[in-house]
């Protein structure tokens, strides 16, 4: 089973490359964020006949998340726990059966936080412990789980090209980083850390200055692993390659393969 992650940034300025892709890298569920649109607006027809379940939780012009599936889904929950207030569409999580048993994803945006200090970054620190809450909660299933998504945080310096501009950021603050560090500590595993070490690893290049062109990136779309997810990794990667399409989105995709027989 191939699960992936893709901060679109606009489902609608994306969709060409997003079913290229999809054709390229035949992924079994995908998690996207930044969709930008309701759910009424969300193209669910040409994912559909691509063989995809779809599930959306959209909101006019910012943020959303949305989930393609090619196994039906069993359960679908909108919206991350602890705070009936926030109507940002954030979160979605999703069950599906295989022949081996259940599979939870889900497909999270994570708010940016800045400037820091302040509102947004108090939000952002709240919704990481919302996010610890429920991932407690969650593990307590012993399924396998996959948290998938633009976590919006640097992990480590290794996960930036030059970590130093980054040290006053919400992405690379000490608490956020400490919050980060504390749900993998729940008992997850970082898909891509487990299979590789190396630095130079970026999912993210801003559209200004030629980050780009400079492989001035910095590693913030992360797949998260429970222990009995993680115990069947066979691989993770980044298609670094997709950034280099016509109108790309500023992140790209990330992917991990489980030994999970699914059909």
């Amino acid at each position: 089973m191939r699960i992936a992650t893709w901060n679109v940034n606009s489902i609608r300025q994306r969709l060409d490359s997003l079913q290229a892709w999809l054709k390229e890298r035949s992924p079994d569920i995908v998690c996207l964020q930044e969709i930008k649109c309701q759910d009424d607006a969300f193209p669910r027809e040409t994912f559909e006949a691509m063989g995809y379940n779809v599930a959306v939780h959209g909101q006019k012009t910012f943020n959303g998340v949305a989930l393609l599936s090619k196994f039906p889904f069993d359960e679908v929950a909108p919206g991350l726990i602890g705070d009936e207030a926030d109507v940002q569409a954030r979160f979605l999580e999703a069950l599906v059966s295989t022949k081996t048993g259940v599979v939870r994803v889900v497909s999270l945006y994570l708010p940016n936080g800045n400037p820091a200090p302040g509102d947004k970054y108090d939000y952002k620190l709240r919704w990481m412990d919302r996010l610890i809450a429920f991932s407690r909660e969650r593990l307590k299933l012993e399924e396998p789980l996959v948290l998938a998504g633009d976590y919006n945080v640097i992990p480590a310096a290794l996960d930036a090209k030059k970590p130093e501009i980054w040290v006053n950021d919400a992405l690379f603050l000490p608490q956020t980083r400490e919050r980060f560090r504390a749900l993998i500590n729940l008992g997850f595993t970082d898909a891509i850390r487990a299979v590789n070490e190396d630095g130079g690893l970026y999912s993210f290049w801003d559209y200004q200055a030629g980050a780009w062109q400079k492989n001035d990136g910095i590693r913030i779309d992360h797949l998260l692993l429970s222990p009995q997810a993680a115990d069947k990794l066979i691989d993770a990667g980044i298609d670094k390659h997709v950034r280099s399409w016509d109108k790309p989105s500023d992140h790209v995709p990330v992917y991990v393969d489980l030994d999970i027989d699914g059909r």
